[in-house]
């Protein structure tokens, strides 16, 4: 179906004003978004998705809807993917948590931008190779079997990692980069010379596997729907609320263990589905005598059917495995063991004792999980330190508590946790070592005093 140029302008003039948007009022001043700010937007967002599938629906027809739907939902799978390896590269940076949101936000315009070209190269694919969607099934076929091989041996981390470090490595070896972030900004002077930041090394990162994202997800789409302005815009709001679904389900991300199966399957479903249709629309003279093939072929209704079933399944195993359990026991042990340690002696001690009671019986899952598991301990930065930590600061209060006596005084030969009470992070948040945060706050003011020194110099 042909979509009249005004509305192309319209949906387009609509997203850019969403992004804008975004960066003015929300990106724009470096801040932590909260649980409620992130479920409110995220809310939002996707109302915005679903009243534009909706109008689709009503004014394009009920395939143009349906196809729709299909595409956003599957996109919007594929996304939520992507925030694991978006996950990692945060953390491989240690990009302050106040500024993660600007380099999600360019990660999301740089995606739609890209993704865009994307889609009118595979448009044009389409309308002059006959065998366009044999080559894009294969891929499909392909990456979906690659997809369970990686998870089964986990080995997917660390391809993502190697991926984003080529485009990191092909611009520190064209550009001088430096190794410490300077607030926001992209560029800073080091020794005198103007050098790239982190911040924008991981803009880079990011957008670098974007691209490797959209060869999944590209072909994945156009088996759902080949009308280019269902593709551009079912891509462009599942992109859309992404920054804000980042923040809301942060730490759920680790609890959707099977969540890769789950897209494997849809991957190999459309990618069968878009054999099919080739097979049903054959010129290949090797194949039948180029004659198309009586194949049966795999309506939207269903592929949409299969998509929302597959997903919620998947979702639904992760959150209920022992897997899964038992990367939620690791995490809800770390953040528990942080709460108890930084609590003053100004708080109930009832609630003290409440939460020390459910930190022991997250310890104990930990310490009965099959020894398949215990490397989510391990990955868990520090959490071993965190609850020894906790336990050392328990004993000191009991024994205060015994005598009588209230203090803050914190026992000796602590890890992670500094004088006052707090627990030491590294700028991305990460619990480390007091004296390694003694260190890197060291090199970090030296650093901060050279910069501040040549700025001076280049002034007067």
């Amino acid at each position: 179906m042909s979509v009249p140029p005004v509305i192309w302008i319209l949906t387009i003039v609509l997203i850019l004003g969403l992004l804008a948007f975004d960066y003015v009022f929300h990106v724009r001043k470096a801040h932590i978004p909260t649980i409620g700010e992130a479920a409110l937007w995220t809310g939002i967002y996707q109302g915005i998705a679903l009243l534009f599938g909706i109008t689709v629906f009503v004014v394009g027809g009920p395939t143009m809807g349906t196809e729709f739907f299909a595409g956003w939902v599957t996109e919007l799978a594929l996304s939520v993917d992507n925030l694991f390896v978006f996950l990692i590269i945060l953390g491989a940076f240690a990009v302050p948590r106040q500024d993660q949101q600007k380099v999600l936000l360019f990660g999301i315009a740089f995606a739609i931008i890209a993704r865009g070209g994307m889609i009118a190269i595979g448009a044009v694919a389409i309308d002059r190779l006959s065998f366009a969607f044999y080559i894009f099934g294969a891929f499909l076929l392909y990456t979906a079997v690659k997809m369970i091989i990686d998870e089964v041996s986990g080995d997917a981390d660390e391809d993502e990692e190697q991926k984003d470090g080529i485009f990191v490595r092909l611009v520190k070896k064209v550009l001088p980069a430096s190794d410490e972030f300077d607030g926001d900004k992209l560029f800073t002077i080091e020794n005198g010379k103007r050098v790239l930041t982190p911040m924008l090394l991981v803009m880079v990162a990011i957008g670098g596997t974007d691209l490797l994202f959209a060869l999944d997800s590209i072909p994945a789409i156009f088996g759902l729907t080949q009308t280019t302005f269902i593709v551009f815009t079912a891509t462009a709001f599942s992109l859309l609320g992404l920054r804000q679904m980042f923040f809301l389900i942060d730490g759920l991300l680790d609890r959707l263990v099977y969540l890769s199966y789950g897209l494997s399957i849809i991957l190999a479903f459309i990618g069968v589905k878009l054999v099919l249709h080739a097979l049903h629309e054959n010129e290949l003279p090797f194949i039948n005598g180029g004659e198309p093939l009586n194949v049966p072929e795999v309506t939207t209704g269903l592929s949409l059917s299969v998509i929302i079933v597959t997903l919620a399944v998947t979702v639904l195993i992760s959150l209920v495995s022992p897997k899964g359990r038992a990367q939620a026991a690791v995490n809800n042990a770390h953040r528990e063991a942080v709460a108890y340690q930084e609590m003053t002696y100004e708080s109930f001690e009832s609630r003290r004792d409440e939460m020390y009671e459910r930190m022991l019986e997250h310890e104990r899952i930990i310490e009965g999980l099959p020894a398949k598991f215990q490397d989510l301990v391990v990955s868990e930065r520090n959490v071993t330190e965190l609850l020894s930590d906790a336990h050392a600061v328990h004993a000191q209060r009991v024994r205060f508590n015994e005598r009588g006596e209230r203090s803050d005084e914190q026992p000796d030969g602590l890890l992670v946790t500094r004088e006052d009470g707090t627990v030491a992070t590294d700028p991305n948040g990460n619990v480390i070592t007091v004296a390694e945060e003694e260190r890197v706050r060291a090199t970090k003011k030296a650093k901060r005093l050279e910069r501040e020194q040549a700025r001076a110099e280049r002034v007067s």
